[in-house]
């Protein structure tokens, strides 16, 4: 029976998420066909020669551990573990740097600038901007200024963004490069409290076209998009590194499936 190290913070705390209730199920599933170590993300790098495979998990952001995150990835590079997701990725597990290429590249993103001479790209439409951090997490760092604000504060080395007016979130969820299943936040202001959703042909389209543009190897994806008042999607973040799941809010035969496929994609890495 193969080893797999999981990582996780069960004591990671998040506005409306249990990332260790979700990670207690997970690997009260995985524990019957693998050999099962739980590990903290603090103390991965002693523990890399223990397994065949690194389940990266529901490890929070790693804006708090930055260097040690940036020495793990690169032990994993030198080693050559195997880890899932597969740390190749373009989007979040390098930042927030993606949303300003991909709206250089014409992707259906909410549009994304650097500097404050660059927000007439935006238009004069918005009343309100949102400045992010770079390699920000969990709305760590993130602000939302007036135009006049915006103009004062004169934000260096931090993502600008227009505040979009939008009618609900949605996310999408893809294992190695397959949809799963999609959930939505039917009250915009409640981003957590999701319920099942389903996608239509364009909205798979949408979605599929960010996976495929961030071509990680192995791996889960969520793709948050929202949905404007003229029905279109916009791109709103691309997890790559360890997406939070919501698995304890699909019914059962869903859930059921995804660990199943979860499972299947584990086996055939290792």
């Amino acid at each position: 029976m193969r080893t797999i190290l999981y990582l996780t913070d069960l004591y990671y705390e998040a506005k409306g998420r249990k990332y260790y209730e979700e990670d207690l199920y997970i690997t009260s599933k995985l524990k019957s066909h693998f050999n099962l170590l739980i590990g903290h993300p603090h103390q991965a790098i002693s523990n890399l020669d223990k397994a065949d495979l690194i389940v990266f998990r529901n490890t929070g952001s790693v804006l708090g551990y930055q260097k040690y995150f940036q020495n793990f990835v690169r032990e994993i590079g030198l080693k050559n573990i195997l880890t899932f997701n597969s740390f190749d990725g373009k989007a979040d597990i390098l930042g927030k740097q993606y949303l300003i290429d991909l709206t250089n590249q014409g992707y259906p993103v909410i549009p994304t600038v650097a500097n404050l001479n660059e927000i007439a790209l935006f238009g004069d439409k918005y009343n309100h901007y949102i400045v992010k951090l770079k390699n920000g997490a969990d709305s760590i760092g993130m602000e939302v200024l007036t135009h006049q604000e915006l103009i004062v504060s004169n934000p260096q080395g931090k993502l600008i963004q227009p505040l979009i007016d939008f009618e609900y979130e949605v996310s999408f969820y893809y294992l190695n490069r397959e949809f799963q299943y999609a959930l939505y936040a039917p009250d915009k202001s409640k981003r957590w409290e999701l319920v099942e959703y389903t996608p239509t042909t364009n909205d798979l389209i949408f979605a599929k076209k960010f996976v495929e543009w961030n071509n990680i190897k192995h791996g889960i994806t969520r793709v948050d998009a929202c949905r404007l008042a003229d029905h279109s999607l916009l791109l709103v973040e691309l997890e790559d590194l360890n997406p939070f799941l919501s698995i304890e809010l699909l019914p059962d035969k869903m859930r059921e499936s995804f660990i199943n496929n979860f499972i299947t994609a584990l086996k055939n890495i290792v």
